[in-house]
């Protein structure tokens, strides 16, 4: 029995929130359960120097979570002077994963830059930051095809992640802190809707894992990305 008394193969609640910024050109509250993620997407006529020239666009990111977005306060990182190694490897993980789903190409010679603070943390945060933040850059590119600065779209496919773990020895599906925090196995899975993986994190935190479960894991994880991809579609186009 999982503490929360979800199945094995059962999504926490997930909503996605749309137009909640004023000022950014794509913007999202994205829910996972108690994993609540604000995502914006800047759009700026400029990209960074080594494509300058070339044609592409380019997508970044940067991540952050807020002092009080855990069980104790954590010290901003901008009164520390610098980001954690953590915040710097989310952050990456993010952009590389988000460029996955663009034809840069078809973006043109401009930088979409997706901001993703964390609110509040309960397991999966940057699986969240992920889904809502493509539906962040979804709707920013969708302005810019409106006033016809794209003319072809250049998301390929929805890109969304999830975690998947190994908790009391079943193959579990979106893990929240509890699960987390006692998996003996724990994966992120970035794919794109239609099932192509982008990038898997699997790693043992407790106990090995065999190759059936690690394909237990994915067949799971394809079934929670699949259901992140038709919920981003619809919040996006809403």
């Amino acid at each position: 029995m999982r503490p929360s008394g979800r199945e094995l193969n059962q999504m926490r609640p997930v909503s996605i929130e749309t137009g909640v910024t004023k000022h950014a050109e794509g913007s999202c509250m994205i829910k996972m359960g108690d994993t609540h993620v604000l995502c914006t997407a800047t759009i700026e006529d400029r990209v960074p120097p080594f494509i300058k020239g070339s044609g592409l666009g380019w997508v970044t990111a940067e991540y952050g979570m807020l002092p009080r977005s855990t069980t104790s306060r954590m010290r901003r990182e901008a009164a520390a002077g610098k980001q954690g190694g953590r915040t710097v490897e989310i952050q990456r993980l993010i952009g590389r994963s988000l460029r996955a789903g663009v034809d840069r190409v078809a973006l043109g010679e401009r930088q979409i830059t997706v901001d993703c603070d964390v609110i509040q943390a309960d397991g999966g945060t940057r699986c969240a930051s992920i889904t809502g933040g493509w539906v962040a850059l979804r709707l920013a590119v969708n302005k810019l095809m409106k006033v016809g600065d794209v003319i072809s779209d250049p998301l390929l496919d929805p890109v969304g992640a999830v975690s998947c773990g190994i908790y009391a020895g079943q193959p579990v599906l979106d893990l929240d802190y509890p699960e987390d925090s006692e998996a003996g196995v724990d994966g992120n899975f970035v794919m794109l809707g239609s099932g192509r993986l982008i990038e898997v994190q699997m790693s043992a935190e407790g106990s090995t894992f065999s190759r059936q479960q690690m394909d237990e894991l994915m067949e799971l994880a394809a079934k929670g990305v699949g259901e992140l991809a038709e919920m981003q579609k619809a919040a996006s186009s809403a």
